[in-house]
């Protein structure tokens, strides 16, 4: 969200293609991202834990991922993000190596970003940066609910 706030904040062209949150989010970061005219795009069904049917959530991933190599080849963005998409690629729903090869062939200076936890280990040695969250001690876990403005 930083650098699609810097990027933004600078005329640059962004878009944030979420996977795993559902088609019909309307977190708090969506309405931010509305008001501010960046396009932000879900195709998922939720969190994958809790899915009814895990095929058809790996079914809308490969989906999503056709539009976000066609907006990634069409190169009108300056930066793409590709938010939790390294879970597609653990639970083996996208083929790392498909993926490699859509950021080898980006248009110069594109920045693609790719967001989640268990990145493969091959996208992290192609990639420019890497970073790593750790939780450390999270309010839900002490059995508070998830707050809005907070959490979502």
């Amino acid at each position: 969200m930083g650098v699609m706030l810097r990027a933004w904040g600078r005329d640059m062209k962004v878009v944030m293609l979420q996977f795993i949150k559902h088609t019909t989010a309307n977190f708090g970061e969506q309405r931010a991202a509305k008001k501010m005219g960046i396009d932000m795009i879900a195709m998922g069904d939720g969190f994958t834990w809790r899915s009814r049917d895990l095929e058809q959530t790996a079914d809308l991933a490969r989906e999503h991922w056709q539009g976000c190599k066609e907006a990634i080849a069409k190169g009108e963005h300056d930066v793409v993000i590709l938010d939790e998409f390294t879970y597609a690629m653990h639970y083996g729903w996208i083929p790392v190596e498909e993926v490699l090869e859509v950021l080898r062939n980006r248009p110069e200076m594109m920045h693609v970003i790719i967001t989640g936890r268990n990145a493969p280990p091959e996208l992290v040695e192609f990639a420019d940066l890497v970073t790593e969250m750790t939780l450390v001690k999270h309010p839900y876990h002490e059995g508070i609910k998830a707050q809005p403005g907070i959490e979502f």
